[in-house]
């Protein structure tokens, strides 16, 4: 193979390893993770006078769970689909198909 073509795959690796670092899934993942912790821990901490603002509903509970939930539902989709898989769905080899 060329020397054009050793350039190009370390470029398109180059280009993989970016796209996974500064993935948005893992950005959105996390914070719903940190978040949905903190509400959570406060939810579990809620006292009298705050669940009877709530109509004994303990919305900080499930608001921290459902955070903690769409957070890690983000970070398994990155897991399960890395970004360079994505990339290769859409080109899947034919010219112009990408």
């Amino acid at each position: 193979m060329s020397d054009h073509h050793h350039e190009v795959e370390e470029l398109e690796r180059t280009s993989a390893t970016a796209a996974r670092l500064f993935d948005v899934r893992r950005v959105i993942g996390g914070l719903f993770v940190v978040y949905g912790v903190i509400v959570t821990l406060a939810g579990l901490n809620a006292s009298d006078a705050d669940l009877k603002k709530a109509q004994d509903i303990n919305i900080n509970l499930w608001t921290g769970l459902g955070m903690l939930a769409l957070g890690l539902f983000f970070l398994v989709w990155l897991k399960l689909r890395p970004a360079e898989m994505a990339v290769g769905a859409e080109n899947d080899g034919r010219p112009g198909s990408g």
